[in-house]
């Protein structure tokens, strides 16, 4: 039959066809018996709808069947869905719900297919809501509606019995989740306003409940093992059946009654807080800490303020047994006055220096693992370890004393490192180098000191010291290492000049100094000052100096040679009745000895006459010689002082069990002249900022010259600020910069 020729189908007629299609698909979702739907059976109900939905009007009955379509859905939810949920509770209703859903579902598909044509054309030239969307409007109007409250407390239900440990279907929670979900429509308004904030309420006053009762029974770990293994359990309730967009607000709200509420009584737990677990070494329970608290708002900021408060009282106890221990000594009265004191204490520096290179290496490991390398942890560490390395210990400061530790590693008789230890030990030096603030004065001391090793030949490898060297260049900048580089390099060459003194003795015959000579020559500009004093040399040596004095002068005329004999050493062979012996002695005191070849007894005054030495180093060369541990020179009265009334001869009676000893000068204290050297560098360090700013900026003001030139200097040290004003004052006076003219607060560099 032609489409024109159709026979015209009624309403009620097409509608007959469609509510038996319906009820046959009502009794197979109820479970009814009932023949399944063939594709006859499909096609006749598609087709009966189309035909009334293209008929000429008026018999286009689009309208209407939108409108039956909706009420077919209301009828079926009002007959079959809202009867079997409203004799349900709890975990039964959920149960019934999620049939009921899944049911409801496979009708509006069903329903939408019969009504396909609808959806293609009618309605989308209308601007109507689809089929489905229509379909899941009505379930949400009439049966979410009624029963969201009893869901979501029966949903919550569960999950608090599951938190107590009992087993629950998670799979249950799924699905009528997802319907919270689905039933927006893609959208999550519905999940979040219904059923979420409910959910985190219930959390928080669950967990506002546990943590009241942990707090006060439980250790500080074993309440932060129960704490970890909640959130752990959470993360994993959200990855089951919660909506992952639930998971921060879960965790946060959490974190907040187990660790935020309670932070202060659990990190200050008497016997098991913070404090206890840095105290004990708990490395296990503090990287728990630091991850449970890294994620609470500032969570971490007590624990690093604990930690930073920790590493500094175990610092200032440290510093207190050294001092102790140096009282302790000095309080003894079986440590004489000199050189034994003085090396027993240097122990004690030594042991000092080497507990706080344990101590930072200590808690940098807790830094970089307990506390995984975070910032915060890092400035508590390096505040803390400032605060250590800027204190005075027993009148020598962290400068003085890791100068010190260096130059008894890196010279000869030292303890026997291998070449690995004593690198990664002097590594360990300079990085608590780089917490003290006056780096210029270990720069002072450990210049001092590396020319003592290289002036007496002490360094037990060049290599080390040159490493070391590098290591300060990395550090602190290669102007911090420059004079010691150039003492290294004049050093070397020094002993080059040995060499050729060596050649020109073996070609020039008659230029014999009588005596085994070696000079070390080298430029003032680079090494430390040193006093010279006009020692009357023994003949014996005196030949010598003048040998090589001829000798430098062949090779320029344009250099003065200056003689520091305090530097010099000596081996001089003593002849005793018991056996005859090699003394290694300094240069003042072997002129001091060779003064006994022509007298057998002198006075304290002859021979500070004979020597032309000052009251000082006379006192020092008779003590080491007649009061220390080898007795050279008998001495009357034979006390432990040396008082200018004293006489002197030779012991012809000493003996030692060596045939070749050392006798060392009492060391001398060259504190304060290093610290003198170093301020009077400060004050031309100081100048050279101010103009280098100056010259750069042209015109600033006073403040900012003055901020700016801290900032300059603070890397090497702490500039004073008097200092700096002081030195404004003078570069004014000498025409360095001026007042400006249109500003009174600022200043004009002058060219």
């Amino acid at each position: 039959m032609a489409a024109n020729e159709r026979e015209i189908i009624d309403f009620e007629q097409g509608w007959e066809i469609m509510q038996k299609g319906i009820m046959k698909l009502q009794n197979l979702l109820e479970g009814l018996p009932e023949p399944q739907f063939t594709s006859e059976d499909y096609m006749k109900i598609y087709v009966t709808i189309y035909n009334m939905c293209t008929q000429k009007p008026p018999h286009d009955y689009s309208q209407q069947l939108y409108a039956k379509y909706g009420e077919a859905l209301q009828e079926y939810i009002e007959s079959a869905v809202l009867p079997s949920l409203r004799g349900r509770h709890d975990e039964f209703m959920l149960r019934e719900l999620v049939k009921r859903w899944g049911n409801y579902k496979v009708m509006v598909r069903w329903l939408s297919r019969f009504f396909y044509y609808l959806d293609r054309y009618f309605i989308a030239r209308r601007s109507l809501p689809p089929l489905n969307e229509v379909g899941l409007t009505c379930f949400r109007e009439l049966v979410y509606q009624e029963v969201k409250v009893k869901v979501r407390d029966a949903v919550i239900s569960l999950i608090d019995q599951e938190r107590e440990g009992e087993q629950i279907d998670r799979a249950l929670l799924k699905n009528i989740l997802d319907l919270f979900v689905e039933i927006g429509m893609g959208q999550m308004d519905y999940y979040k306003k219904d059923f979420e904030p409910a959910l985190i309420k219930d959390s928080a006053a669950y967990y506002s409940c546990k943590a009241s009762s942990w707090i006060g029974e439980d250790s500080c770990p074993d309440y932060m093992l129960k704490a970890e293994e909640y959130l752990k359990r959470e993360e994993d309730r959200v990855s089951h059946y919660l909506h992952s967009s639930s998971e921060p607000k879960l965790l946060e709200k959490v974190q907040h009654e187990l660790l935020s509420v309670c932070a202060s009584q659990l990190l200050e737990k008497e016997h098991s807080g913070c404090h206890a677990l840095l105290r004990d070494d708990k490395v296990e329970d503090l990287s728990r800490m630091f991850r449970l608290f890294s994620k609470i708002p500032k969570g971490l900021d007590p624990v690093a303020n604990i930690f930073k408060q920790h590493v500094t009282a175990t610092g200032t106890d440290l510093v207190k047994q050294v001092e102790n221990a140096v009282d302790s000594k000095k309080a003894n009265k079986k440590y004489v006055v000199g050189l034994q004191q003085h090396i027993d204490l240097a122990h004690c520096w030594q042991d000092f220096v080497r507990e706080v290179i344990e101590l930072h290496d200590k808690y940098e490991a807790y830094v970089n693992d307990c506390f995984q390398n975070h910032a915060l942890f890092n400035k508590a560490f390096r505040m803390a370890f400032e605060t250590l390395c800027d204190k005075g210990v027993g009148g020598s400061s962290m400068a003085e004393l890791l100068a010190t530790f260096c130059n008894d590693i890196l010279r000869k008789r030292s303890k026997k490192l291998s070449d690995e230890a004593i690198e990664e030990t002097l590594e360990k030096v300079v990085k608590l180098l780089s917490y003290i603030s006056c780096k210029d004065l270990f720069a002072g001391f450990y210049r001092k000191k590396l020319a003592t090793r290289l002036l007496f030949d002490n360094s037990a490898s060049d290599d080390h010291e040159r490493c070391m060297l590098m290591k300060l260049k990395q550090q602190c900048g290669p102007q911090f290492t420059l004079k010691m580089e150039d003492m290294v390099t004049d050093w070397t060459s020094g002993k080059d000049h040995q060499t050729i003194f060596e050649e020109y003795l073996k070609k020039k015959s008659d230029a014999n100094p009588g005596i085994d000579l070696k000079v070390t020559t080298l430029y003032t500009d680079f090494w430390p000052s040193y006093k010279s004093f006009d020692l009357n040399l023994p003949a014996e040596v005196q030949k010598g100096v003048e040998v090589f004095r001829e000798f430098y002068q062949t090779k320029t005329k344009h250099r003065n040679l200056t003689w520091i004999y305090s530097l010099g050493t000596c081996n001089i062979i003593g002849k005793f009745e018991p056996k005859t012996m090699e003394l290694i002695v300094t240069t003042y005191q072997a002129s001091a000895l060779l003064l006994f070849n022509s007298s057998d007894r002198l006075t304290y005054s002859e021979i500070m006459t004979q020597l032309n030495l000052t009251d000082d180093d006379v006192v020092r060369i008779l003590r080491s010689l007649s009061c220390a541990k080898y007795k050279i020179l008998n001495k009357e009265p034979n006390t432990k002082s040396i008082a200018p009334t004293d006489h002197f001869e030779f012991n012809s009676k000493f003996t030692a069990k060596m045939r070749r000893i050392r006798i060392p000068l009492p060391p001398v204290d060259e504190k304060k002249k290093v610290i003198e050297d170093v301020d009077k560098d400060r004050r031309y360090a100081i100048d050279a900022s101010i103009v280098r700013i100056m010259k750069d900026r042209k015109v600033l003001g006073y403040q900012q010259l003055v901020t700016e030139c801290v900032e300059q200097l603070c890397c090497i040290f702490k500039p004073d600020l008097e200092a700096i004003k002081k030195s404004i004052g003078d570069l004014i006076k000498r025409d360095y910069m001026a007042w400006d003219e249109d500003n009174p607060n600022s200043l004009r560099y002058v060219p």
